[in-house]
Formats: C-alpha cells, sequence, structure tokens
C-alpha cells in the first residue's frame, strides 16, 4: 500500500464514501494530481518521441556536417480524407524538425491504381529520394497490397513490402512497420521486462497487430533484436470469454483493433503494462467527439502498472520511427547496401 493509500484513505477508487459523493470529473483531477505518485506509471509517448526526435537530429547534423545530402522522404496522398491529410501534415513536420527533407505528392480520390503505381515507380528511381510512403488508407478501387508492394524496398519506410515483412518474420535486419517499432521502443525505454513474459496481441493486421508479436516473440540473438517473450494473438474470431482468459494472464497486453473500451479493469492482472495502439473517435455526452483507445484508461490506470494514453502514447512513436526509418534507409542507399 502507498503512502498516498495511507494519507488520502477517501480519494483512491475504492473508497465508496469518496466514489459516491464525488463528480467523476473531480476523481478523475485528484487521481491524475494528487493520488498519483512522482515516477508517474503512464508511458509518455509524446515525451519519448521528443527524446528520439533530438537524437535522430545530432546524427542527421552530423551526417550532413561530413558533405553527405540531408535524407529525403516523400509521402504520397490520395484524397481528401481529413484524417489522412493530418497525419502527413505531422510526418512533414517532424521530417523538417530534425533535418529531413519532405514533400507531398497530392494525388486525386479518382486516380488509378496504375497511375499511382506510375508514381511510385518514378520516385524508386529518383536518387535524391530515400524514403517513400504511401498514405493509407487508399480509396476502395485501389489495392492496398499492390501499391505498397510497388515501393522499393530499400525505400519502403513504412516497412509494408512484402520483402521486409519477410525479413521481419525471418529476424533479418530491415526497415521494420513503424507503429511496431515504436511499440518495442516504448516498452524498451520504460524498462518493462519482456524475456519470457506472457504477451498479449489483440488485432492482426499485417500493418500493425502482425509485425508486433513477430517483433516480440523473436530471437534477441538475430540480426533483428527480438524481445524474447511468449505471445499469444488476439483477433475478431477468439471468444470474447477466451480474450477475457488470456488478457487476465499477460504481463503484457498490446491491442491495436479500433474497438473502444476493449480492454476493461476487470481483465487485467494488476502491475499488468497496457499498450493500447487504437485510436477510435467517439460521441461524448455534451455532443462533443473526443479520441480514445481500444482501453477503458481511467479503469484500467488503477489496476496496470504501466499503460499508454490516447492520444499521446503510440501516435507519436510511430512518426518518430517513420523518421529513425528513413535516416536508416538514407545511410544504406548512401553506401548503395541494404541490410
Amino acid at each position: 500500500m502507498s503512502i498516498y493509500t495511507k494519507v488520502f484513505p477517501l480519494l483512491v477508487r475504492n473508497a465508496p464514501v469518496f466514489n459516491k459523493n464525488v463528480p467523476n470529473n473531480i476523481k478523475k483531477f485528484i487521481r491524475f494530481a494528487i493520488v498519483r505518485p512522482t515516477g508517474s506509471k503512464i508511458i509518455d509517448g509524446k515525451k519519448i518521441s521528443e527524446e528520439i526526435h533530438k537524437e535522430l537530429r545530432a546524427e542527421i547534423d552530423e551526417y550532413v556536417s561530413k558533405g553527405r545530402r540531408a535524407p529525403c522522404l516523400i509521402a504520397i496522398l490520395v484524397g481528401e480524407d481529413p484524417a489522412s491529410k493530418k497525419y502527413v501534415q505531422n510526418k512533414m513536420l517532424a521530417a523538417k524538425k530534425i533535418g529531413i527533407t519532405s514533400d507531398t505528392i497530392k494525388l486525386p480520390k479518382t486516380v488509378s491504381e496504375e497511375e499511382v503505381i506510375n508514381k511510385i515507380i518514378e520516385l524508386n528511381n529518383d536518387s535524391n529520394i530515400d524514403g517513400i510512403l504511401v498514405q493509407l488508407p487508399v480509396p476502395e478501387h485501389i489495392s492496398e497490397r499492390n501499391v505498397c508492394n510497388a515501393v522499393d524496398p530499400r525505400k519502403d519506410v513504412d516497412g509494408f513490402h512484402v520483402t521486409n515483412m519477410g525479413k521481419l518474420a525471418l529476424n533479418m535486419d530491415t526497415l521494420i512497420p513503424a507503429t511496431a517499432l515504436g511499440v518495442v521502443e516504448l516498452i524498451k525505454r520504460s524498462h518493462i521486462k519482456t524475456f519470457g513474459k506472457n504477451v498479449v496481441v489483440c488485432g492482426r493486421s499485417k500493418n500493425v497487430g502482425l509485425p508486433i508479436a513477430l517483433l516480440l516473440h523473436s530471437d534477441a540473438r538475430n540480426e533483428c533484436s527480438g524481445l524474447e517473450a511468449t505471445v499469444t494473438i488476439c483477433h475478431r474470431h477468439t471468444p470474447p470469454e477466451e480474450l477475457e482468459f488470456f488478457a487476465k494472464r499477460a504481463d503484457i497486453i498490446i491491442t491495436a483493433t479500433g474497438i473502444a473500451g476493449l480492454i476493461r479493469p476487470d481483465m487485467i492482472k494488476p502491475d499488468a503494462c497496457i499498450i493500447d495502439v487504437g485510436i477510435t473517435r467517439i460521441k461524448t455526452d455534451d455532443g462533443k467527439s473526443k479520441l480514445v483507445g481500444d482501453v477503458d484508461f481511467e479503469g484500467c490506470y488503477d489496476v496496470a502498472g504501466h499503460i499508454t494514453p490516447v492520444p499521446g502514447g503510440v501516435g507519436p512513436m510511430t512518426v518518430a520511427m517513420l523518421m529513425a526509418n528513413t535516416f536508416k534507409a538514407a545511410k544504406a542507399l548512401a553506401t548503395e547496401t541494404i541490410s
């Protein structure tokens, strides 16, 4: 029992008087501003991503000071989806911040798949470009897999090309999907132990859930250093009672489903680490909207040992690792090698 529980017995979650008589907004303030001890268990992805940006800036400055060209990243944006436009804008701002030159190629929603692929081939052949990303999702008439596989795997900073995914599965050094890499970096920099630990990954998407699982279970001695965990993957066909069974035994839960409230406090064991990759916009009681993850954050906060917020958790890390991939690609291309 912490000193906070001893000193403020009416302020903890399980105190009946506190729960009954204090409005929810006040309880939330007290829990975060007063009860939470120094050395918060919240994993601050924004802060960690800023540290990575500073490290990359220093490395890129040194790289350029030796007479090399600054890394160059090109994003392809198809259509006018507001969320996609915002994501691309954030990536371009991050690139500028750390010394990566960047540009966005905007294509209309009606563009054909062939036209998109031809543009990608043009970028592949440009020796001044190191990284290429196609902002997903793309319109339904365009195959996501086809356009991702059109990118030169050496410039595939999203890590979605079948070659890079295959190398990841074989524990070979490669360009790894940025979100998966961001999750691993959060775990490492938060000093979360993974060796032999039980991990549940909720979601099996080829771009997020699967690469996360591959990184977590793989051998740390190989080129693509894994985290040596025991991994269970749950997905849409996993019965709810089975998900709950596995989650309750997990030391780490990583969820990437886009289902708000999927992970409840009664589903996790005390001191578990919860990494929330999901993001959903929901309406609030006052008619406004807010972004939430897959996890009941306020409820799970009182049980978990470590937890990421949404927003401000995995999202900033995805951008940071995309920048890291761009710099990695630039260095490899500069020496005409790719690991």
